[in-house]
């Protein structure tokens, strides 16, 4: 009975076989033969060659990775079908495949055992090209070699998916995902972290894994930090956040945190505070963000006792400190120092992202800014004094993103011409940790290499690279105990074609360590920070859904009402905006973007009178605000409280020597409580430095024209300024050509001062500029009598 089903198994196999034969030969493809193929190709049959584009020649790979994809091009023949030899030097025969595309992955059985074979010893692979139509004739051929590593990962990776370009992310947070898992996994790694509507970034973990530092928004503050234990299920909660922005807070000066990390014993955090960045979005998909810090000192943050404190040695307000990295021991900190840099243009207020017109020095000037790696004794937070490190700094050369081996020999960090993050031509570079000769690793690829984090067995390194596309892969390559690598191995399951994978960091745990991350922090604050930071980005829709997201949770929210109030205002619907500007006033007076959004409404409603107290209010908030005090100054002006309108001018001149506008609203002012000389200083110290500024031009003209001192007045000026005005505006300014009129006025030439106002008055009725028309008129038809009475 056996005997019959042993034969009854094999005839059906003959049978199946016959059949799958006749199938393909129904198809016109034919079965490759591939012992005569490879036996033509051995035989010297001449051939073109084909690229293999990976693996890379040489590449090491790990015994517990999971199958990769061999991929070769072979666009110069007619190949339609490829026989893969794979030889050992075990003595043993060689595994022979094929493919019907010119790409292949193995089998995880097979590639179990190429793996075993290849431990320690050279994989040598043949890819050889024919046709299915005649198999006699090899097209083309190509061969590599790789290895397999007797070092095992042996720990999962932590990292993060964004979506690209950058402004899409900040726009809308959510959209970026963590993941955790294993380099032997088949599938993509699990996502633990998700729809996360904040902003969420840098993270690092302490040397055993049981903790984890998160850099992520919350409670309208950027300097939030998240420390929480970790396990399969982790809960971040607000129970979980320190924020850097509690340093100095008194200060007023606001602090990002960016760039934080957890001691190795997860008792100590470092950042950098006090800190102001370049920060902009580009055009270019792959490198859609300029990232870099321009001032900034260090601060670490004791667990135990909640104090945080700047680190003494890299606490110098001259230069910009960040970056920092541990030692695996804990006793030094590694930093990239620069000189600390203040924008040509840059803004008062601390924007979510600068313009690109903020940061052209750097966009458009190519202006370069390099860092210098530095190391500090942590000292239990006494710091010390700051040393650069051999190697990676004095080189010409922007020096950044160190990490420690976990021996504490050897440091590698990133290399490129300028900047920090992100870079095309960020190269891996490594040096003793104490400092010394400079070497370049073999593993970097073309475009950009950074991100990388060192396995806990220290053999193993991953990086991010965008060497196939725009949207950042992860990479792994082995480093020996010469500090020597190998070509780099994609790890191809850990990237989703839509996202750029990112600051990858191997973990001392299980891959099953961490299975979810609750958010249970979120409230309207998250919400309403989130909203501006969509206004910042020109989001409105996204703004306005986070705004309402925000007011159902509390309807109170002074940050959530004044946010919808800056939707309503980019959509035209003033009204409606300072109704929920007011609302947010009421709630919190002392919320200065709800004050200032309200005094600005205001006064573009002309309500000038009721703007005040909303503008002092931001003053006595914020007295660094330099648009604040010039817009209260030239309110007050208008509304003719000139004592007041002169002090605020007066504070904003201080804050902005060299603004033209609000040095001329001063004299302004001064001139309207008869101060002429006084006036007429401010308005010769504009034109010295911009000789064609109309507003000056008119101003020290009417001056000129009307001061009873006679070392101010001069007729024959005020004639030359008014007419360059006029000149300057194509004599279509209303305003100028009435200074001009006021000018020939003063001066008894009533017919050319009627003529320039009527002018003037064309230009104002152009112009709808009803106010002008109605004070214009009385004045020129008292020109005209006066021309007609011969006076």
């Amino acid at each position: 009975m056996r005997t019959r089903i042993v034969v009854l198994i094999a005839v059906t196999a003959l049978v199946l076989a016959a059949s799958l034969t006749a199938w393909w030969v129904s198809r016109g493809e034919a079965v490759l033969r591939v012992a005569a193929i490879l036996a033509r190709y051995d035989a010297g049959q001449p051939c073109a060659a084909a690229t293999i584009r990976y693996p890379f020649p040489d590449a090491v790979f790990p015994p517990d990775i999971a199958a990769p994809t061999f991929r070769w091009e072979d666009a110069q023949t007619k190949a339609d079908a490829w026989v893969l030899r794979i030889e050992f030097p075990d003595g043993g025969p060689p595994l022979t495949f094929q493919s019907r595309s010119v790409e292949w992955t193995p089998a995880e059985e097979d590639w179990s055992a190429i793996k075993q074979r290849s431990i320690g010893a050279a994989a040598n692979v043949t890819i050889v090209g024919v046709r299915r139509a005649r198999q006699d004739v090899v097209l083309s051929a190509a061969r590599t070699v790789f290895h397999t590593s007797p070092d095992e990962v042996g720990a999962p990776i932590f990292y993060r998916e964004v979506n690209l370009p950058f402004i899409e992310a900040v726009k809308d947070p959510s959209h970026i995902r963590w993941r955790f898992g294993s380099v032997a996994a088949t599938d993509a790694p699990p996502i633990v972290l998700e729809n996360l509507p904040v902003c969420g970034n840098c993270h690092s973990f302490s040397k055993d894994g049981s903790t984890l530092g998160l850099d992520v928004d919350y409670a309208n503050d950027k300097g939030s930090y998240a420390i929480l234990p970790v396990g399969p299920e982790m809960v971040l909660d607000r129970t979980k956040i320190m924020t850097w922005s509690d340093y100095r807070r008194e200060d007023r000066q606001p602090t990002f945190g960016l760039l934080s990390a957890i001691s190795p014993d997860g008792k100590h955090a470092v950042s950098t505070v006090k800190d102001r960045s370049v920060f902009v979005p580009t055009d270019d998909l792959a490198y859609s963000q300029l990232f870099f810090p321009i001032r900034g000192i260090l601060a670490t943050h004791d667990r135990q006792t909640g104090e945080i404190r700047a680190l003494p040695g890299a606490d110098n307000p001259k230069f910009v400190q960040s970056n920092a990295t541990w030692s695996p021991d804990g006793k030094y900190i590694v930093f990239a120092r620069s000189e600390a840099y203040k924008l040509r243009q840059e803004r008062a207020e601390a924007s979510v992202l600068l313009s690109q017109a903020d940061c052209k020095e750097f966009l458009t000037k190519q202006k370069a800014f390099l860092f210098d790696l530095y190391r500090i004794p942590f000292n239990e937070g006494k710091g010390g004094k700051a040393e650069p490190l051999a190697g990676a700094s004095a080189n010409g050369m922007s020096n950044y993103f160190a990490k420690y081996s976990p021996d504490g020999k050897w440091i590698i960090f990133c290399r490129a011409k300028s900047f920090m993050l992100l870079q095309p031509d960020s190269e891996l570079w490594i040096i003793p940790a104490a400092g010394g000769a400079a070497r370049r690793l073999a593993c970097n690829l073309p475009g950009m290499n950074s991100w990388h984090s060192w396995s806990p067995n220290g053999r193993w390194l991953v990086f991010s690279s965008k060497t196939f596309t725009p949207y950042t892969q992860l990479f792994l390559t082995h480093i020996d105990e010469r500090g020597e690598s190998s070509p780099a191995v994609l790890l191809s399951r850990f990237t989703a074609p839509d996202r750029a994978a990112n600051i990858p960091e191997f973990v001392n745990l299980k891959p099953d360590a961490i299975r979810h991350i609750a958010v249970n922090f979120l409230n309207d604050y998250n919400y309403a920070r989130l909203a501006r930071d969509q206004i910042l980005a020109g989001d409105i829709d996204l703004a306005e859904k986070a705004c309402r997201n925000a007011l159902e949770l509390n309807s109170d929210s002074a940050d959530a009402l004044c946010n919808m109030g800056v939707v309503l205002s980019r959509r035209g619907r003033l009204d409606e905006a300072i109704e929920f500007w007011t609302r947010a006033v009421a709630r919190d007076p002392n919320n200065i973007d709800a004050q200032i959004n309200l005094a600005d409404g205001l006064t573009e409603q002309d309500r000038l009178a009721e703007s005040l107290d909303h503008y002092r209010a931001a003053v006595r908030l914020d007295p660094q605000r330099f648009n604040v005090r010039l817009t209260l100054g030239q309110n007050l002006h208008h509304l003719g409280q000139y004592d007041e309108a002169i002090e605020q001018l007066s504070a904003a001149a201080r804050l902005h020597p060299l603004d033209a506008m609000a040095e001329s609203h001063m004299a302004a002012a001064c001139q309207q409580r008869e101060r002429f000389a006084e006036a007429a200083e401010h308005y010769r110290g504009i034109l010295k430095r911009q000789p064609d500024f109309v507003p000056a031009l008119m101003g020290l003209a009417v001056v000129c024209a009307v001061a009873p001192q006679p070392e101010v007045r001069d007729e024959r000026e005020a004639l030359r300024l008014a007419l360059r005005a006029c000149e300057l505006t194509d004599r279509a300014d209303p305003e100028s050509l009435a200074v001009l009129a006021m000018v020939h006025a003063k001066a008894g030439r009533y017919a050319e001062a009627a003529h320039a106002g009527r002018q003037g008055l064309k230009a104002a009725n152009r112009a709808r500029n009803s106010r002008f028309i109605e004070t214009m008129t009385p004045l020129i038809e008292s020109y005209e009598e006066k021309t007609q009475g011969g006076k």
